[in-house]
């Protein structure tokens, strides 16, 4: 019997498509539409090879035929999205580019004083009857509080001139901040937005990070608010 004539099953077909190419094909990678003619070629030579007292099971064809469609699908929709993508963050580096100078608030608590001035912000979770800002030096010592009064949900900037709760001037240089709010006698979920002005793009891994002038790095996805 010859080597078509003892292949009696589909999934022997695949078997055979795998030692052909493990015997040696001019490409390794071969594409899926490649794979798909070996079968079925393989399979319409096995079906005018097959023993008549054993023939293949029609339902296991149908499913191997399946397979090898559902990998075709696969493989064009993974070229599909690969270009959604390369569009994406295309479309993303384009928008990137547009902050550099400006103003941005993102997720943090940092407050980088210089010429006698610094911003931050806060978002929050509900409405607040009473906002409380505290200032804090590099060693958590709280520099300036103050009552930021009522506040509406959502975020919210700040600006602080530079002066301590005793009148005087804080030298420049890094500083924190936190945010406590309140409606009646709950507290109300505040986070923290380090304000920063946006001084260079950086691709990082596929995605884009902006430079933010004496606060670091931050993920472009995290900005919530442009100045």
């Amino acid at each position: 019997m010859n080597t078509v004539q003892s292949v009696n099953s589909s999934s022997d077909v695949f078997a055979a498509i795998n030692a052909q190419s493990r015997a040696g094909t001019a490409d390794a990678s071969s594409s899926s539409e490649e794979v798909q003619n070996r079968f079925l070629k393989l399979l319409v030579t096995q079906l005018k090879n097959q023993d008549p007292l054993n023939p293949l099971d029609n339902a296991a064809v149908t499913t191997q035929i399946s397979q090898i469609s559902t990998v075709t699908g696969i493989e064009n929709l993974n070229a599909t999205m690969q270009t959604l993508l390369s569009n994406f963050n295309d479309g993303q580096s384009m928008q990137a580019a547009g902050l550099l100078g400006k103003r941005v608030l993102v997720p943090g608590s940092r407050l980088a004083l210089s010429d006698g001035e610094a911003g931050g912000g806060a978002n929050l979770a509900g409405p607040a009857d009473k906002v409380t800002l505290s200032i804090l030096d590099a060693a958590g010592k709280v520099v300036q509080s103050r009552n930021l009064g009522a506040r509406e949900a959502g975020s919210f900037s700040f600006t602080w001139d530079g002066q301590t709760d005793a009148g005087t001037a804080a030298p420049p240089g890094n500083y924190s901040f936190s945010i406590t709010a309140v409606r009646g006698s709950e507290s109300v979920a505040a986070e923290t937005m380090q304000l920063g002005t946006v001084s260079a793009l950086v691709r990082d891994k596929g995605a884009f990070q902006l430079e933010l002038a004496g606060l670091g790095r931050v993920d472009f996805n995290k900005v919530q608010q442009i100045f």
